[in-house]
């Protein structure tokens, strides 16, 4: 992992940091590189059980890195996507912590992600279309499922930047804190989804990602052969045991 992209950990809680405040943390290829190592160690670590994903600086993510896409580098990585994370997001739940703007490749980062902690100042959108362009790395095929229909044409079609009360209005935000204040903000909701057993994390997120392709007739059968070794795991029969005993439940990712 590169200087460009910072790995910090607190408890259950990885704190991924794109770190090229100077270039607005525009995406080369060292780091999608290296947000896709940070979310392999996310993944592989039994002790994380959600991350976080925010820009230094004051300013979440620009998009792609123009200069280093002119001296032909990549800012995707094959199979994964834009910033190491769009086409495969990870396992875990991730939070996306925006102060400043999330433009372009870095409204999509947010999209790839599964809650959005952002300051009130901060302003997302996807300004492909006036650049001659669109958004192809997850905007026109995620924002529609995110906020309403004709809400995700306007930003497509116009390429306006939109604030995040708007957003939070039409549900893409989770919290609005005040300026300077998102990281905090990620950190104190990523506490409460850590507190949760690691396995059912996982499934729940699997479920609730996967099945917008399930039919009827086979959405219980493939839920339960997501959630079934959840069930039968050694957190499951912790948490029961923690509940009866009145303690908190010591999670093993088991």
């Amino acid at each position: 992992m590169s200087d460009e992209v910072l790995l910090s950990i607190d408890g259950p809680v990885a704190v991924i940091t794109i770190n090229r405040p100077q270039a607005r943390n525009a995406v080369n290829a060292a780091v999608a590189q290296g947000v896709a190592a940070a979310l392999d160690e996310l993944d592989s670590r039994k002790d994380l059980s959600v991350g976080i994903i925010t820009g230094a600086g004051g300013t979440f993510c620009s998009g792609m890195d123009l200069k280093g896409f002119l001296k032909g580098e990549s800012p995707s990585i094959e199979g994964r996507g834009f910033a190491g994370l769009s086409q495969r997001p990870p396992r875990k739940p991730l939070i996306a912590a925006v102060e400043g703007y999330a433009l372009a490749g870095g409204f999509e980062v947010v999209l790839s992600c599964d809650l959005v902690v952002a300051a009130e100042t901060a302003k997302f959108g996807i300004p492909e279309a006036k650049r001659g362009l669109v958004a192809g790395a997850g905007g026109v095929l995620r924002l529609q499922h995110r906020i309403p229909y004709h809400a995700a044409m306007e930003l497509a079609l116009t390429g306006d930047f939109w604030g995040a009360p708007r957003m939070k209005e039409l549900g893409l935000v989770s919290a609005v804190t005040p300026e300077g204040g998102a990281l905090d903000g990620a950190k104190e909701l990523a506490a409460r989804v850590g507190a949760n057993a690691p396995l059912a994390l996982v499934a729940s997120k699997q479920v609730i990602v996967e099945s917008a392709d399930w039919s009827t007739a086979e959405m219980w059968e493939k839920q339960n052969e997501v959630i079934g070794p959840v069930f039968v795991s050694k957190d499951a029969m912790e948490g029961a045991a923690a509940f009866a005993e009145k303690r908190p439940p010591q999670w093993k990712g088991e």
